[in-house]
């Protein structure tokens, strides 16, 4: 007995010390969602790839323009040089360079428009993704912090049992020393006891580690780290949805998985076009201007303005690029386009289905939870009535101790169904909620 009470002592100190030493800030929903879209990883790949993407626009902007280029060479050569036969003398010859020139690309297919509408559909869809992610990652959040409140529940449970296990031993051993109840029924209580320290100890470290999922998930250290109690209250089956055609339509015209695959798609069909650029002339346009110039030591040369004016030149050119023969390049990349088109299509189609058949089960394991939670809520209200009973039959001594406890237990576990059957019928309903667009935090 002794032995159990130090024990016992030792949980409830570990637990007094960790709440003391730990932080007193109680994070709340809303910020833990926030806290994790703004660490998670993949969130922020998302996000640099939009970044990516803004490049891509501007390089595909770029396109339409003209190109411009300068270029400038000097030169300079030292030797020997015959004047005349047999006479050599030294020579030395500068030459200066310069040239500016411009090219302007006028048709190619529509192959610039179309990469220019490629790179704004793939910032286009990677910003649905993004919003996807951020989706998911609230879902798992709210997940996390509701198996928290979850474990907080079943451990207010299991230390109520325990307390009320503390009650029974004295209340026995009260009546055993006034000669009611022999010595066997301290034993039995006592028994009884150390089983519900056992489940005390169990939903602690369940609670802990619930604790410690979210607290890894938001990226937080887990020491001191606790959550903001929203009283959950026991649900209502008015929010239970009765068709779900309605959450499978909104679900198929809105859901994020569904708009990337028609993104994709429409990126195939810009492809396609891209691909039958190739089968297109291309005419495009240039100007040049060039102009130079020379010394010698061995001559007499205007001044290097002179000649800069002397010797500029202009130049247009046009060129008609028309393709007869591409060694099937061209036909095979059109090809491939069109199966490319194929397969997003089946994507999409796959997606559909996927969603739908997601939706329908959320819905069924929806209508399952609430009938499990009415049944368990019906099971908790009998199981007291019997608790209740037997502790009146085992104070007139009609019942014995092992039949008590068996109906405490029956109790214990009714309670903990049900506690499971609610937060399971929240996180189903909250699952439709989800497929319907609406807040977590609603």
């Amino acid at each position: 007995m002794n032995k159990l009470r130090n024990l016992t002592y030792i949980i409830l100190l570990i637990g007094v010390s960790t709440a003391v030493q730990g932080q007193t800030k109680k994070w709340t929903l809303k910020e833990c969602v926030e806290l994790a879209l703004e660490n998670n990883i993949s969130i922020k790949q998302s996000m640099n790839t939009l970044k990516s993407n803004e490049q891509d626009i501007k390089a595909a902007k770029g396109e339409f323009l003209p190109s411009f280029g300068a270029n400038l060479s000097q030169s300079a050569n030292f030797g020997s040089a015959e004047l005349f036969s047999g006479n050599f003398v030294d020579r030395r010859f500068y030459s200066t360079n310069g040239s500016l020139s411009l090219n302007q690309t006028i048709f190619n297919g529509f192959r610039t428009l179309n990469t220019y509408k490629q790179s704004q559909l793939n910032f286009e869809r990677n910003e649905i993704e993004l919003r996807r992610l951020q989706d998911d990652v609230s879902l798992n959040v709210a997940s996390a912090y509701l198996n928290v409140l979850f474990n907080m529940e079943n451990l207010e449970t299991a230390r109520s049992q325990y307390e009320f296990s503390q009650k029974q031993l004295e209340q026995v051993q009260n009546l055993v020393e006034s000669g009611v109840q022999p010595v066997s029924n301290v034993y039995d209580a006592q028994a009884n006891l150390s089983g519900d320290l056992q489940s005390l100890t169990v939903a602690q470290n369940n609670h802990k580690i619930a604790l410690l999922t979210l607290a890894q998930l938001i990226q937080v250290p887990s020491e001191g780290f606790d959550v903001e109690v929203i009283q959950v209250e026991d649900p209502s089956p008015s929010i239970i949805y009765d068709d779900v055609k309605p959450i499978v339509e909104y679900a198929l015209n809105n859901r994020n998985e569904i708009k990337i695959a028609n993104k994709n798609l429409e990126i195939a069909d810009v492809n396609i076009k891209l691909s039958k650029a190739g089968f297109l002339p291309s005419v495009s346009m240039g100007y040049g201007f060039n102009t130079g110039a020379n010394f010698s030591n061995l001559s007499e040369d205007s001044s290097f303005f002179q000649q800069i004016n002397d010797n500029k030149g202009h130049g247009l050119n046009l060129n008609v690029n028309i393709p007869i023969f591409s060694r099937f390049r061209n036909q095979t990349a059109f090809a491939r386009s069109k199966i490319q088109k194929d397969n997003v299509q089946l994507e999409l189609d796959k997606a559909k289905l996927d969603l739908e058949a997601n939706v329908q089960r959320a819905f069924t394991d929806a209508q399952a939870a609430l009938r499990s939670y009415q049944a368990s809520t019906a099971s908790v209200q009998a199981r007291e009535l019997s608790f209740s009973n037997a502790q009146e039959r085992y104070a007139i001594g009609a019942l014995n101790s092992f039949e008590l406890e068996q109906a405490r237990l029956a109790l214990i576990n009714a309670k903990a169904l049900s506690i499971n059957a609610k937060y399971d019928f929240i996180f189903k309903t909250q699952v439709l909620d989800f497929y319907l667009g609406k807040s977590i935090f609603e």
